[in-house]
């Protein structure tokens, strides 16, 4: 079970949420039916996973919730979304097992296939995201971590799909990736969010421009002025930070973070989300 978030989570609008998922969705499904039998071929920084099973493991997220939608509650216990990132880690060899099982099921021919496979399960989630079921006021949604409300859940499908398709396009080497402007805030939102409840505190100032400002880590806190510790960078950086795709010692020598303070190193409370 994963551990219990310390303050109040943020909430979503419903209706945003839905939108700026139905448009990552929408870009990912046009990337991937670019894709060339090389590209597909090609080693990622996930692991041994090379395009194809990241393509399959997209998928598997995208495809999940139409394909689980209509499944009753069984009264698991509430999760809020901090808590889902603090857990989520802990399912990567489940996810890596099911990911390697549907890119050998469904994602294992020509590109064109690889295509018409992704867009299927794009295209149910689509469907799903414009269905007057979606909207429903106080719907709930149960995984195997436990029970969310159901734009909650959405918003982790954001996560999902924003930084994988950063995946995608670092494993396709390419300086844009496909994305949705409002997914990305949502996600640079949630998880300065969440290092924030993991790490209480007011000594740190996090800001991620224009998404995100929170206070985070143990130590004085200051009451006026500028803050004696502050942690800056841009939305994208901040997400691959968080996501362990980029090492912090790495970005600070990029100068895509910008540190201040003794306390201001991040490096031993990142990453939050493997």
């Amino acid at each position: 079970m994963p551990p219990k978030s310390r303050s109040r989570a943020r909430t979503y609008d419903p209706a945003k949420v839905r939108a700026a998922l139905a448009e990552q969705t929408a870009a990912l499904r046009e990337a991937v039916g670019g894709l060339t039998a090389e590209q597909l071929a090609r080693p990622t920084r996930l692991g041994d996973w090379t395009v194809r099973e990241l393509v399959a493991h997209l998928a598997l997220q995208v495809g999940w919730t139409p394909r689980h939608f209509a499944e009753p509650l069984i009264g698991k216990p509430e999760l809020s979304l901090n808590a889902w990132v603090a857990g989520v880690g802990g399912l990567a060899p489940l996810l890596d097992a099911g990911t390697r099982q549907h890119a050998a099921l469904a994602f294992d021919g020509a590109p064109a296939q690889v295509a018409t496979a992704f867009a299927a399960e794009a295209d149910a989630l689509l469907a799903l995201l414009a269905a007057p079921e979606a909207a429903e006021p106080g719907r709930r949604f149960e995984i195997r971590l436990g029970s969310m409300a159901f734009t909650d859940f959405l918003v982790t499908r954001l996560v999902e799909t924003v930084v994988h398709a950063d995946d995608l396009a670092a494993a396709l080497g390419t300086a844009d990736f496909p994305h949705d402007r409002q997914a990305v805030a949502a996600v640079t939102r949630l998880l300065a969010d969440a290092f924030a409840d993991r790490f209480p505190g007011g000594a740190v100032e996090l800001r991620v421009p224009p998404y995100a400002v929170v206070q985070a880590v143990e130590g004085p806190r200051h009451t006026r002025g500028t803050p004696p510790n502050v942690v800056e960078t841009d939305p994208r950086t901040w997400i691959s930070l968080a996501t362990g795709r980029t090492p912090w010692a790495e970005a600070v020598e990029a100068a895509v973070v910008a540190a201040s303070g003794e306390r201001s190193d991040l490096g031993a409370l990142l990453p939050l989300l493997g």
